[in-house]
């Protein structure tokens, strides 16, 4: 297993701290999404089929988890420009992702996702 980002690791700890439900299953969904962002962005050359399987295997374990609603659209449009996604584009991915994860997590999953976009660029 890698080593985790510290946006992974703060994801991490709010997911152990959070009572079963929505909000735990939205912060696991984070956190899935977080780390194949993340790996996108800090990984050679990419090989396209195995990225393009690893979001498809991200977007089904996504689609049986309990989401708020605008966690669920939010995640969705990152999905989709995940699909095409090279590495510079990691750093707007996580930005996306912070605003998708503002009304479901709360206003300080704004600010993790906007530090971790400027350590990415």
């Amino acid at each position: 297993m890698s080593a985790q980002t510290p946006t992974a690791r703060t994801l991490a700890e709010w997911m152990a701290a959070a009572p079963r439900g929505p909000r735990r299953d939205g912060i696991f969904a984070l956190w899935l999404t977080v780390r194949v962002i993340e790996d996108l962005a800090n990984q050679g050359p990419t090989v396209e089929r195995a990225f393009r399987r690893r979001v498809g295997l991200l977007d089904q374990r996504l689609s049986s988890l309990a989401l708020p609603i605008p966690l669920r659209r939010g995640l969705t449009g990152v999905l989709g420009r995940l699909k095409e996604a090279g590495r510079g584009d990691a750093g707007s991915l996580l930005q996306l992702l912070g605003a998708a994860a503002r009304e479901a997590i709360g206003p300080e999953a704004v600010d993790l996702f906007q530090r971790a976009a400027r350590a990415l660029r």
